[in-house]
């Protein structure tokens, strides 16, 4: 039988909405043969951004009106009153409901959170979702969360995000048994807050492949397949990241272009700089994933053009082949079973 590769697009979600969209979902349809995606947006809004492209009446795309739009800013106990008819909302539905195997969305990161988590609900035994994400590394790639969905969360709660994180890390990199490392302040079993080291003597005691503290130096070692650490941290840790690799790119391009020589110099390097370049591109790593429910959620930057947002349904494909909720889910079992 052939796999369901049915994924909602929520049009309306992020900075750009289908004039960006459209593309990355055709784009993707043209990768993967077995994909169909259903659109939901403004009906006519869509139908008229495919006509530019020459895909109105696509046998793989259907679309699903949605007559509301939930904003970048809104708060999401108010989205979840009173946008009930979003487009936001009615990916996930389609989700809950068995039409799409997965949602993707830029839209609003706690409004995505909140819907998902009333209209799919948690795997049993987890508490909380959590946002997980790729980081690439020296000698590979990292996934790390939770990156901002709980900003205060218990030992436990840390020990559910490592057997998620693992999960996925098993499934995408085809590794049995992924390293898991906590963020902290220091290696040191000595340091961290209580509820760092609590979560550690979880860790231990159970049979994931636990190898200790790590520093955020380490975050882009890309030696740790899985780094656990609450959603404060994380954000805090992925903006700066963010924030130095921003220095760092204007720094360089103001250099190369301070004179005649420096300007030759970047001719000479560009080959170096665009190799560089594509290893740390952002574009390359769109797509987080809301880990935790009992369907697949996708959380696309805000800012992501067609692209990013192409990444970002990879991301998606990715976790419905290989079945993420229900490998968390069997592992929970297995790990509550051993204790």
């Amino acid at each position: 039988m052939p796999l369901d590769l049915t994924i909602a697009l929520d049009t309306m979600g992020g900075d750009y909405g289908p004039s960006e969209i459209i593309p990355a979902a055709l784009f993707s349809l043209k990768k993967y043969k077995q994909l169909n995606l259903i659109l939901v947006g403004k009906e006519e809004m869509l139908r008229e951004e495919l006509k530019k492209h020459n895909s109105l009446g696509h046998e793989r795309i259907s679309i699903s009106h949605a007559s509301e739009i939930v904003g970048m800013d809104e708060p999401p106990s108010q989205v979840l009153r009173s946008k009930k008819e979003s487009s936001m909302r009615i990916a996930i539905e389609l989700v809950r409901d068995g039409h799409a195997k997965a949602c993707v969305s830029a839209g609003n990161t706690g409004a995505l959170m909140a819907t998902a988590r009333f209209i799919l609900k948690m795997l049993p035994g987890m508490d909380r979702p959590a946002i997980c994400t790729t980081l690439p590394g020296k000698k590979g790639y990292t996934h790390v969360l939770d990156l901002g969905a709980n900003v205060d969360s218990s030992s436990e709660q840390l020990f559910q995000f490592a057997i998620m994180g693992a999960q996925l890390t098993s499934a995408v990199k085809n590794k049995d048994n992924p390293t898991i490392a906590l963020l902290n302040i220091g290696e040191e079993n000595i340091k961290g807050n209580d509820r760092v080291k609590q979560a550690a003597t979880l860790l231990e005691e159970s049979h994931l492949n636990y190898v200790g503290y790590v520093e955020g130096n380490n975050l882009f070692a890309g030696d740790i397949d899985v780094i656990v650490c609450d959603g404060f941290v994380g954000n805090v840790a992925i903006k700066t990241s963010e924030g130095v690799a921003s220095f760092l790119r204007h720094h360089v391009n103001k250099a190369f272009a301070s004179n005649i020589y420096s300007r030759f110099a970047a001719l000479v390097a560009m080959p170096v700089l665009k190799s560089l370049e594509s290893k740390i591109d952002p574009k390359r790593y769109n797509g987080a994933s809301l880990l935790g429910l009992r369907g697949i959620v996708i959380k696309s930057h805000g800012g992501a053009k067609r692209v990013s947002f192409a990444t970002a349904i990879d991301e998606a494909i990715i976790e419905v082949k290989n079945n993420i909720p229900e490998r968390i889910n069997e592992k929970l079992e297995q790990l509550l079973i051993d204790r």
